[in-house]
């Protein structure tokens, strides 16, 4: 341990989260500090951990310690935070604290990327001729508001990047010389936006982008640290440091007089040579992906050694073993020679055993493995108190296991949430656009009539029997494109048809009046309800915001239930954020329009990148998890899924505006 940091670090094979409060509570990270029974002596501490999931579930763990410990009595947990989430009205009562009061506010997604479109836009209008010219094939460009909003993001995620590692942007102009030039002359055109549109923006507005916001957060907390070391201990727990910006406010706690670091994981059984390959600056891209690199690079900027760090706890032997064999499958290639040396130190039966309790299952297909997973945690669980988890980083996996888990009647905690394009009242809304502005497809149609938010302010029943009779009478058997604006005059035209037609359907005689006038009723409240967002249809230049008022107002009258109200439509999680979503919009300065049939489109851009996550305080027995969720969490059963070579390892994936080598030129790691 080094005399001016505390690091230390929890073995892969110990419980993290029970293991840190019991080695804050017994008095083993800050001198001093230990827990005697008073309510109040944890009320100094503060505690960082990486994700609010982390932060629930370690207050949780403090809960089941103190009650462990007895004396039935009360007491104050200690302040846990989330890395990155700290109170700048904290700093405002200091009298050092201008450049935390300073802060311009952040802009949100939305709205940032609802200005960056029109930007994006207009590069595509001042391409200047000359440049196409140069080339003999075509410059790919935006060819439609969706295209330049998927652009934009994809240019918000850059400045992410750049300014979260802080990189110049002035290395730009310097990257590439030869053959490539003329090519990145007109990528280096388009970034103009991010290095001269955007920051005069920025400036005049007094805004700030989300990262570096971020980032000038985390370091006036560190300032103030420093400034002001709290009374308390201050520990910062689980993370990595990925975030340079996070690594300062870690080298910051480590050397506070109360802080001190929990590392998770740290391989403290890797030889030095290997360690030193993983921690060498320019190190091979294959290495940047090392389980350890972040690890290494942060114990750098910390100053302190690997054998200075100390291990609070010691995981079981047999985990342990595993542990280190995982470390040698997956040592560095500058030192697989010491393979045939370090293989005779794990004799077959200890091999055996290490990996005793652990199966391999080789799946045929995607479903076959999903019905697998969803069985082994299920069965889990069965006996009370048995907690199980999927990790995986394959979305459609997690979201085929939750959808296999459900036809046993289990809903799992996933922590990556669900796309909120796929969530009801979401659904409704894009089926109603797309029979707007797209229309001729029956099948969107029918899907739409069939919504099961779909009310109308009548009965749920009404609606259903009314989207049957629809199907029978004017959307089967035709050949024509039905308009979902013209519905109410085709389905009178069938109905004139079939009924003077000399061979009816058999089922034409077994309709009721009433059925037929229910259905007469609800195409006209449907014709209604659509009528907002109708009146756009055709038009060559419609404001967004208007739009987007004209798609609430229609989303509601389809959704409005009998009795008038809106419950059904944005309730859950999944209605708030949808609500939030066309708020955001409505309230967005960006003065964007586009031809109206371009909207759905448009729509789809927009909600794309937005997820509804679980609700907090879900007491689960069975999660999903992503690799930084499930860092800090223990179950009883874990299954590993997706290790598919190009899902997990994902495949680098390559930049739209930079290759791998221009990345390395301005100081970005490699995808890996």
């Amino acid at each position: 341990m080094s005399g001016s940091s505390r690091v230390f670090s929890i073995p892969p094979g110990a419980p993290f989260l029970p293991t840190l409060a019991e080695a804050l509570l017994a008095g083993r990270l800050v001198p001093g500090f230990r827990f005697d029974g008073d309510p109040l002596a944890l009320a100094d501490v503060t505690i960082y951990v990486p994700t609010r999931r982390a932060a629930r579930a370690l207050r949780g763990v403090f809960v089941d310690s103190l009650a462990a410990r007895g004396g039935g009595g009360s007491a104050i947990l200690p302040v846990i935070r989330p890395l990155g989430e700290f109170d700048e009205d904290e700093a405002a009562f200091e009298t050092e604290a201008s450049a935390a009061i300073d802060l311009a506010p952040p802009i949100s997604a939305t709205e940032r990327l609802l200005l960056l479109t029109p930007l994006v836009r207009a590069w595509k209008r001042r391409l200047p001729a000359h440049v196409a010219a140069l080339f003999a094939e075509e410059i790919v460009i935006p060819a439609s508001t969706a295209d330049a909003i998927w652009l934009a993001r994809d240019l918000a995620r850059l400045m992410d990047e750049i300014e979260t590692e802080g990189t110049d942007w002035a290395k730009l102009t310097g990257l590439v010389t030869g053959n490539l030039a003329g090519w990145w002359q007109v990528t280096l055109e388009f970034l103009g936006i991010v290095t001269d549109a955007w920051p005069k923006f920025l400036e005049e507005s007094d805004r700030s982008n989300p990262a570096a916001h971020r980032n000038a957060l985390i370091r006036a907390e560190a300032a103030r640290l420093q400034r002001n070391p709290p009374a308390g201990p201050v520990i910062a727990a689980g993370s990595t440091g990925s975030i340079p910006a996070t690594a300062e406010l870690l080298a910051a706690i480590a050397r506070l007089p109360g802080g001190a670091i929990v590392l998770p994981g740290l391989d403290r059984m890797l030889d030095e040579a290997s360690f030193q390959a993983i921690a060498a600056p320019g190190a091979r891209p294959a290495v940047l992906g090392h389980p350890q690199y972040g690890l290494a690079r942060l114990i750098a900027k910390i100053g302190v050694l690997r054998g200075d760090v100390e291990e609070i706890s010691a995981g079981e032997p047999q985990l342990a073993l595993r542990a280190a064999l995982v470390g040698e499958a997956l040592r560095p290639a500058e030192t697989t020679e010491l393979w045939a040396e370090t293989r005779a130190g794990f004799p077959a039966s200890d091999i055996a055993g290490a990996f005793a309790e652990v199966t391999l299952l080789e799946a045929a297909s995607e479903r076959d493995e999903a019905v697998a997973i969803a069985v082994a945690l299920k069965r889990a669980v069965e006996q009370p108190g048995q907690r199980a988890a999927l990790v995986t980083g394959d979305r459609a996996l997690a979201r085929r296991v939750s959808i296999e888990l459900q036809r046993f009647g289990v809903v799992a905690d996933d922590s990556g949430g669900t796309p909120l394009a796929n969530t009801p009242a979401a659904s409704l809304l894009r089926l109603a656009l797309e029979a707007l502005f797209r229309p001729g497809d029956p099948v969107g149609l029918l899907s739409l009539l069939k919504h099961p938010l779909l009310g109308l302010g009548r009965q749920r029943a009404d609606v259903r029997h009314a989207a049957e009779l629809v199907e029978l009478v004017a959307l089967r058997g035709g050949t024509g494109r039905p308009d979902i604006v013209s519905l109410p005059e085709l389905f009178e035209a069938r109905l004139t048809s079939l009924d003077s037609g000399s061979r009816p359907p058999f089922w034409f005689s077994r309709l009721t009046v009433r059925s037929i006038e229910n259905a007469r009723s609800s195409l006209e409240r449907l014709k209604q309800a659509l009528a907002p967002l109708a009146a756009f249809r055709g038009q060559a230049d419609a404001d967004l915001a208007a739009l987007v008022r004209a798609s609430v107002s229609t989303l509601e009258n389809l959704g409005r239930t009998a009795d008038g109200g809106l419950g059904e439509l944005y309730a859950g999680d999944a209605g708030e954020k949808l609500a939030e979503l066309l708020r955001g919009l409505v309230a967005a300065s960006a003065p964007l329009s586009f031809a109206g049939n371009e909207w759905p489109d448009v729509m789809a851009a927009l909600i794309a990148a937005e997820t509804v996550k679980p609700a907090q305080g879900t007491d689960r027995n069975i999660a999903i998890w992503g690799a930084l969720e499930a860092r800090l969490q223990t179950v009883d059963t874990l299954v590993i899924g997706g290790l598919n070579e190009g899902v997990w390892p994902r495949k680098p994936e390559s930049d739209r505006f930079m290759s791998r080598l221009m990345k390395t030129g301005i100081d970005l790691e490699p995808p890996e």
